[in-house]
């Protein structure tokens, strides 16, 4: 069975969605988030706080430099604190820089509150640099019950006293089934690379393969990542989600122009001077990654090229580019402190989600194209997998670079 062309409303629709994502996204609106984090010990009146953030966010307090101590820790102690009955809370000792994690800077502040009366914490620390920037705050309290808040710039302090516990502690599978199916709906990068996965799906069969090797691959790393049997760099994995989609792209171009090994030799050696720029100290990922996606980019553009019928072959490609989108996937779930009697149902659940959204829109985009063919209202598929492959390579590359450099 072959599908259907693609429809001219449905390829304006289409066409209109990429270009809000290119001309609107940033990393922050895909997946990649500017944030922060910090840990808060309550004990009476006295308030110990470590404040920990990636180079690559501290970079933006310098003008894309990496700060020293004096001026990092000069930057924190006037974008946060802790408050009681109105008044600020003096610091008992200078705030000091500590060991941290590579690639992140870590500070450690303690205050002497005036009393325990209203007490709040707050961090204004990269919103006014970054508006989308959230900040990630875990307090431990007097008894030693933890809590996880969020900080956005809409909310910039947490009220101790009405600070609640984790809210997954009390959720249904339900609720975690939603979580699945809106982080595929709010997620637009996951969400073209879908899309590229319909282009390159000729027959219904082959679209079966490919959805089946991604479904296996992003099950099993979601399952790693969240148990904590692996814990990737979460840049490193967003870099790599976006090229993915610029390589699903790639890979509609390289067939339509017949010319897989020049586009195959052009995409490894771009990746491959991307990683000698890092052995000088330019970008963000490291040399080894970046030369394992050229190799593995070209061998997979050069083979794809030349096989007449590359469905069995895109089924274990798609089950790599899975496991890289898996690791994303998991992030929403690393956010938040998952408790621990529940991580069964949270697993199943938040994939079953995934799945009902992956799902969702492959048969929405398949329907809508099948329904109006019908109305002849269609253009030739060369014409339309032609335009859509060259924006989803622009917005893959685009986000890919966004993430390796920024």
């Amino acid at each position: 069975m072959m599908l259907p062309r693609a429809p001219l409303f449905l390829l304006s629709a289409l066409l209109s969605v990429l270009l809000s994502a290119l001309l609107l996204a940033t990393p922050v609106a895909a997946h990649t988030r500017s944030e922060s984090h910090s840990a808060w010990t309550l004990d009476g009146r006295l308030v110990h706080m470590s404040f920990s953030v990636a180079d690559t966010e501290a970079r933006r307090t310098d003008g894309g430099r990496i700060p020293d101590d004096r001026r990092l820790l000069t930057y924190l102690n006037a974008h946060v604190g802790a408050m009681a009955d109105g008044k600020a809370c003096p610091k008992t000792a200078p705030a000091r820089m500590i060991a941290a994690a590579a690639g992140f800077r870590r500070a450690e502040f303690q205050y002497a509150c005036p009393s325990t009366q209203d007490m709040k914490i707050f961090s204004t620390a990269f919103f006014e640099l970054v508006p989308t920037h959230i900040h990630f705050a875990q307090i431990q309290r007097p008894d030693g019950e933890f809590v996880e808040q969020l900080i956005d710039a809409g909310a910039p302090a947490i009220d101790l006293d009405g600070a609640g516990g984790n809210s997954l502690t009390n959720a249904g599978f339900l609720r975690f089934v939603e979580m699945g199916v809106m982080h595929i709906f709010t997620g637009l990068d996951h969400m073209a690379f879908l899309l590229g996965l319909v282009l390159i799906s000729r027959r219904l069969r082959d679209l079966i393969f490919v959805v089946t090797g991604f479904t296996i691959g992003h099950s099993l790393t979601l399952g790693l990542a969240v148990t904590g049997i692996i814990r990737p760099h979460a840049e490193y994995i967003d870099a790599l989600v976006a090229l993915t989609i610029a390589l699903v792209g790639t890979e509609n171009i390289a067939i339509a122009a017949r010319r897989p090994g020049m586009v195959a030799l052009w995409t490894g050696g771009t990746l491959a001077l991307m990683a000698v720029l890092r052995l000088v100290g330019i970008g963000l990922l490291p040399p080894l990654l970046l030369i394992g996606a050229a190799i593995f980019s070209t061998n997979y553009l050069m083979v794809s090229g030349h096989l007449r019928d590359a469905g069995r072959l895109r089924m274990v490609v798609t089950l790599v580019f899975g496991l890289i989108h898996g690791f994303g996937f998991a992030a929403d779930l690393l956010e938040s402190r998952l408790p621990p009697e529940k991580l069964a149902q949270i697993l199943v659940g938040f994939n079953l989600g995934v799945e009902v959204g992956q799902i969702s829109i492959v048969l929405l985009v398949s329907v809508i194209a099948a329904a109006l063919v019908r109305m002849r209202l269609a253009l030739s598929r060369p014409l339309v997998v032609d335009v859509i492959a060259s924006l989803l390579v622009a917005i893959g590359t685009y986000w890919f670079v966004s993430r390796s450099f920024v």
